[in-house]
């Protein structure tokens, strides 16, 4: 079934592309979280999305019962929405939990903290290179006054 924006329904229930359904499918498979080990439960969300939010539970409760690993997710409108991001959630901390360092969170932690190192170490180059232009130039003007 089709919607306006050329997405389908992943699984039949939520409108995502197919591609993000495939990738989460596949994510699911490789860390053994099967649907009946995930118990789901609504809950009416709080805050933006007006009217809508205030009627309808949309906010996803999800908790997968063998790691007992619990996500909460209300950042969309949408039910549908919110129950495919929910999943990808409790994906990503199931991986954690398994992968512990390989997990692909932690190598991009590490990436930005060696990153951040590099940066880091090429401002204070650049800062030392500064003063030691500015210590120079004093040094210059002092002996021209004498």
């Amino acid at each position: 079934m089709f919607l306006k924006n050329a997405t389908i329904y992943f699984m039949g229930i939520f409108p995502v592309s197919p591609s993000k359904g495939k990738k989460l499918k596949e994510k699911m498979d490789e860390l053994n979280v099967r649907e009946d080990d995930i118990v789901e439960s609504f809950v009416r969300s709080g805050g933006r999305g007006g009217q809508n939010v205030n009627k309808t539970s949309t906010c996803v409760y999800l908790k997968h019962v063998p790691t007992g690993i619990e996500v909460k997710c209300q950042e969309e409108r949408s039910q549908a929405l919110n129950r495919y991001r929910a999943r990808v959630l409790l994906v990503k901390k199931i991986d954690q939990r398994v992968r512990g360092r390989k997990s692909e969170e932690r190598k991009r932690i590490e990436k930005i903290r060696r990153q951040k190192r590099k940066r880091s170490k090429r401002a204070k180059e650049k800062m030392l290179a500064q003063k030691k232009i500015t210590s120079e130039k004093k040094r210059l003007r002092s002996y021209r006054l004498e």
